[in-house]
Formats: structure tokens, C-alpha cells, sequence
């Protein structure tokens, strides 16, 4: 079984890394004198894995939908999808156990769902954001939602966090896994055991919350 290599990237680091890119291309990080045979002959090692890891993400793109704001389509929200209703005049968009755009502004669906989801996602996560952090009686600067794709959170060495708005497509638990995960990085700014523990202390059981948002980042896509 030949495993095609798609990018070597050369640097001062000590040991190989293999990456599977979300397109399913194989990058092998080395050693500047890594041989080119010893890095073949790891990726052969490696080929069972390999081979998996890019089924995954074939099927990850598989399953990534292209919108088009028609009725009948699907949204998520705090992790349940919610059908989008196609209805004349009205309000631009609206909610209420489903989706309600108005005819007259499809051609600004897109936009309207970003502003509808930003809104949502500041208004739920400074709610987590205060509770966990009155439970723990730790303090932050400010919260700030972004427009990151995968870069979920980040706290700042001036203590300010920020959440990427498609966070709350996820359920509410994994909302509450990266607040409680940003919020321990107000003790442990690195991920050492030290940070893990905390987190492990705030989120006993953030590990399957974690293990969610690694298998379904993708669906949290725009």
C-alpha cells in the first residue's frame, strides 16, 4: 500500500510529525536532516493510521453543506437543527422553534444569519462566561466574539477572551467546555498537566465535550 506524501515541511524541530489536512492531503513535518528514505519508511509504519484519518476527513467534507436559505433547509443552534421557513414579507429573519426569512431579503440570507448567530453566541456565552467565573471567583478584562473558523477561544496574557460566534451552532456543553477551557487559562496560561487538572476541576467531564468538538467542527462551518 504506497501512501502518497503530499507536502514535506523542513524545519529545526527534533522529532516527525504526520498532519491530515481537513482536504485530506498528507504533510509530513521532519527533521532538517531527516532522509528522505527514513521519512518513507515512517509513513509506511504509519499507513493503517493514515488511511483512516483521511476517510474521516473525506467524509467530513462530505458531509459540510453548501447553503442555500431555501425552504426546508437545516440550521443549527445550541447543537439541534432547526428548519428554515421561507415566508412572504414579515421580519428579515426571526426565530421561534425554526427559522422564518423574509422573500424579500434572500438575497442577504447570509449575512442575516451571521448578525442573527453573533447576537445569540455574545448573549449565551457571557452567561457562561459569568456564571462559570462566579462559581470559580475568577476575573476576566472583556469578552469579545470573533469570526474565527476553528480557533474556538483564547484568552490573552491581559486576560480578555474571545469566542468565534459558530460556537453556538454546538451544544451547550461544548459552549461550557471552551468557556470553562479559557477560563482555567486565567491560572495556567500554557496546557500543561497543571492547566488540564484545572480544567478537569471547573468540567469533570469535559473530555467528551472535547471529544464532540474534535469529531464535529466541521458541521459548526458558515
Amino acid at each position: 500500500m504506497e501512501i502518497k506524501i503530499d507536502k514535506i515541511i523542513r524545519s529545526r524541530r527534533r522529532t516527525l510529525a504526520l498532519q491530515i489536512t481537513p482536504d485530506a492531503r498528507l504533510i509530513v513535518r521532519a527533521p532538517k536532516r531527516a532522509s528522505l528514505d527514513y521519512i518513507k519508511k515512517t509513513v509506511f509504519k504509519k499507513r493503517l493510521w493514515i488511511k483512516e484519518k483521511q476517510k474521516i476527513m473525506q467524509k467530513r467534507c462530505q458531509d459540510i453543506v453548501v447553503r442555500e436559505f431555501k425552504e426546508g433547509e437545516e440550521f443549527l443552534y445550541l447543537g439541534n437543527q432547526y428548519r428554515l421557513s421561507v415566508v412572504e414579507g414579515a421580519r428579515p429573519l426571526s426565530f421561534d422553534d425554526g427559522f422564518k426569512l423574509s422573500d424579500i431579503y434572500r438575497n442577504k440570507a447570509k449575512e442575516l444569519f451571521a448578525d442573527w448567530y453573533k447576537k445569540k453566541a455574545f448573549e449565551k456565552i457571557s452567561e457562561r462566561v459569568q456564571w462559570y467565573a462566579a462559581l470559580f471567583g475568577l476575573s476576566h478584562k472583556s469578552i469579545k466574539i470573533t469570526d474565527a473558523q476553528k480557533r474556538w477561544g483564547s484568552c490573552s496574557v491581559e486576560d480578555k477572551l474571545c469566542f468565534s460566534w459558530r460556537l453556538i451552532m454546538a451544544p451547550l456543553g461544548v459552549i461550557d467546555y471552551v468557556v470553562v477551557h479559557e477560563l482555567a487559562h486565567l491560572k495556567v496560561k500554557n496546557h500543561s498537566k497543571k492547566f488540564w487538572t484545572q480544567v478537569e476541576v471547573m468540567m469533570p467531564d469535559y473530555k467528551q465535550h472535547l471529544k464532540w468538538l474534535k469529531n464535529n467542527d466541521h458541521l459548526l462551518s458558515f
